[in-house]
């Protein structure tokens, strides 16, 4: 038989087992709310991509901008900015200095020749970010009569008209100038019709021919020639 005094110590025992097990339940229960809470909170976060990161990196107030000189001179402004910005320390603030050309092939005296014609004369690109100490530096470059803007104010290039001028840059084929046109009398230097003079009747600049009308045998003869086998008479 189980007398009172046991049997309270019995109820005490149970009673605290109840508690402690309460106890271990709630706390496995708050453990678990926090672990889903993170889990949760670590996939809603935005982890930054590469991309994202590069873009940050440039969107730092740098753009493009058209500055004046002397026509004829831009490549000697070029020459003196990029000095300037070498000697004065302001790689981080100017970037680059563009002359937007495109190659050209003359023709002329049986030789042809490639040279670089400058799209924009007077003209010379510059990217940078603007402040009074970058604007100080290029427009006292000498050579640099101003940018462009109104006032006192540059105006920044849109970003789709610097994606048009650099992709006719790169894009274009080379442009071929003769020193010839239509009607012109020219003298064949090349082939079987060397030493021949004729008329020009047709240029086709796209494939680098010329059509000369040649007096053959008493009849005007189209003769179809490249480029480099006539000179202007």
């Amino acid at each position: 038989m189980v007398n009172e005094e046991e049997f309270n110590e019995i109820e005490e025992y149970q009673a605290d087992e109840e508690s402690s097990d309460t106890l271990a339940s709630e706390t496995e229960s708050d453990t678990q709310e926090v672990i889903e809470e993170s889990e949760s909170s670590s996939s809603e976060e935005e982890i930054p991509t590469p991309a994202q990161k590069k873009s940050s990196d440039e969107d730092d107030g740098r753009a493009w901008f058209v500055i004046h000189c002397y026509s004829g001179y831009e490549n000697k402004v070029r020459h003196n900015l990029e000095q300037r910005i070498e000697t004065m320390g302001m790689k981080d603030m100017i970037f680059d200095v563009v002359i937007p050309t495109q190659e050209e092939i003359e023709v002329k005296e049986g030789k042809r020749r490639s040279i670089e014609r400058h799209v924009f004369p007077g003209y010379v690109l510059v990217n940078l970010i603007l402040t009074e100490e970058s604007w100080y530096v290029v427009r006292n470059t000498p050579g640099v009569t101003g940018f462009v803007g109104m006032g006192n104010d540059p105006t920044p290039l849109r970003t789709e008209e610097v994606a048009q001028i650099l992709k006719r840059m790169e894009a274009e084929a080379p442009h071929v100038k003769v020193s010839f046109k239509d009607g012109e009398r020219v003298h064949i230097i090349d082939g079987p019709f060397n030493d021949f003079r004729g008329t020009v009747s047709e240029i086709d600049m796209e494939h680098a021919k010329v059509t000369v009308m040649v007096n053959f045998f008493g009849r005007e003869t189209p003769v179809e020639l490249d480029f480099l086998q006539v000179e202007k008479s």
